[in-house]
């Protein structure tokens, strides 16, 4: 490997791990701030139970996506320098406004939140919690405006090689920025709702049958349920701008070779870039059509209409873009069944009392879900927009620096050891708390008859 796909891994694999975490905090901030006015209305300490419980979630993730994003930051300068000399002038702002407008927002009032409860008048322990929801959607909003130019620039001129800002207003509200920025807020909330559900149908399968299991199990089920066919509609609408606006994207995507009307919707397929063809295909008739253009007839781009006069692709790598597609919406399918099967169980009369163990297994299984369905999802976006860095302006091979493929192959190995390892641990962390609430939970040993001789117990 040379040292532009070693340099692509490499970044690949730190935004990869990143991404994991703050698509828990945007959501889970929301959620918080649903739990705390619920508590607030109610004066429930099922409540206020649930809130403490996830409010530690909230703290660990937020901390390993404050580490990784430092991490991913110092490779703008290590392995991609021609990225910041090109467009600096555009993501230099857009960073910035990321750090001043919403991660200090989130920094400063985190721990009014985390150790503030019984220190602070509980409607400023609430505005803490809110703010720092708000703090995390904005910050998502940042980077995902920056993205998205990437992916659609406008708004810009460029003078000897270097682009200059001439429109903010279209830089930001750039053509795919609202789609790309809606999608991946529901990717969050479903991250989110499918973790409190696995952990909560975990606790559940250690026989907590507290009020706090079952509420939390209940929000994350119906949550989930709720957002899942809006996510599916948004995908589409996505799609559809990404038709527009990158159309060698969607022929990846969907593994066609030749622009034509009737396309088929394939369900699997091994693409062979040498022969550019398919091998294996099983697919739906005229499906992608219908998806894409809503006409069966519909014409599909084809990959072949990207090609250079030299026969150099100008069109991203096929297989991993058309099977990261298919791993994102499968999990979205099996998200949709999921979810409204354990919706119409838990909301029944008695349903908790016939909530199945293997449903609740299911659960747990896929408690990560999310995080699967974003990542494919990132690649498919991600890897989709090659050869280019950003579309049309700086191509990805113009902007990789000047070091060796020895030297970051050797980091590069050194990263995926250090995220393995730290993804295990915060995995079991979180099923550590579980346990650990779930022993809370378990009632008092019986108090002994009047009159029993007893020990004293050694003062704590």
């Amino acid at each position: 490997m040379d040292a532009l796909l070693l340099s692509r891994i490499q970044f690949g694999a730190n935004i990869s791990f990143h991404i994991l975490f703050p698509t828990i905090t945007i959501a889970l901030g929301w959620l918080l701030l649903y739990l705390k006015l619920r508590y607030n209305a109610s004066k429930d300490d099922k409540w206020m139970a649930v809130y403490r419980f996830w409010v530690k979630v909230f703290a660990l993730s937020f901390a390993m996506g404050v580490v990784s994003g430092i991490t991913m930051s110092f490779q703008f300068g290590t392995n991609w320098p021609g990225f910041m000399e090109t467009v600096g002038n555009i993501a230099g702002p857009l960073l910035a406004y990321e750090v001043l407008t919403a991660f200090f927002l989130e920094a400063v009032f985190l721990g009014i939140m985390l150790f503030g409860f019984s220190r602070v008048p509980g409607w400023l322990h609430t505005l803490a919690t809110l703010l720092v929801a708000v703090g995390t959607t904005l910050s998502a909003f940042w980077i995902l405006v920056l993205n998205s130019w990437m992916h659609t620039p406008v708004g810009f001129e460029m003078r000897d090689g270097v682009a200059h800002a001439t429109d903010w207003w279209a830089i930001v509200f750039n053509p795919s920025m609202p789609y790309r920025l809606t999608h991946m807020l529901l990717a969050s909330g479903l991250t989110v709702a499918f973790l409190v559900a696995g952990l909560s149908a975990f606790r559940w399968l250690l026989k907590d049958r507290s009020d706090g299991v079952r509420v939390a199990l209940r929000t994350g089920v119906t949550l989930a349920a709720v957002l899942i066919p809006v996510q599916i509609y948004v995908g589409d609408l996505h799609g559809l701008n990404t038709l527009e606006y990158q159309p060698q994207k969607v022929a990846a995507m969907e593994g066609n070779w030749q622009t034509g009307s009737h396309v088929p919707l394939l369900l699997f397929a091994l693409p062979d870039e040498e022969a550019r063809e398919n091998r294996f295909e099983v697919g739906i008739p005229s499906g992608a059509s219908l998806i894409l253009t809503h006409r069966a007839d519909g014409v599909v781009p084809g990959l072949d209409d990207f090609v250079a006069e030299d026969g150099t692709a100008l069109h991203p790598p096929v297989a991993p873009v058309f099977w990261a597609f298919r791993i994102m919406v499968g999990t979205g399918l099996a998200m949709l069944v999921v979810s409204w099967v354990a919706t119409w169980l838990v909301w029944r009369r008695n349903g908790f009392a016939r909530f199945n163990p293997w449903l609740a297994r299911g659960l747990v299984a896929m408690s990560f879900a999310g995080w699967l369905a974003t990542l494919a999802g990132w690649y498919t976006t991600e890897i989709g927009r090659q050869p280019w860095l950003v579309q049309g302006v700086l191509a990805t091979a113009d902007a990789v620096g000047d070091v060796s493929a020895g030297m970051v192959a050797s980091t590069l190995a050194m990263y995926l050891t250090a995220y393995a390892l730290l993804t295990a641990a915060y995995v079991g962390v979180l099923f550590y708390l579980a346990r650990r609430a779930t022993k809370q939970q378990e009632p008092s040993p019986t108090p002994p008859k009047a009159g029993a001789v007893t020990h004293a117990a050694p003062a704590e």
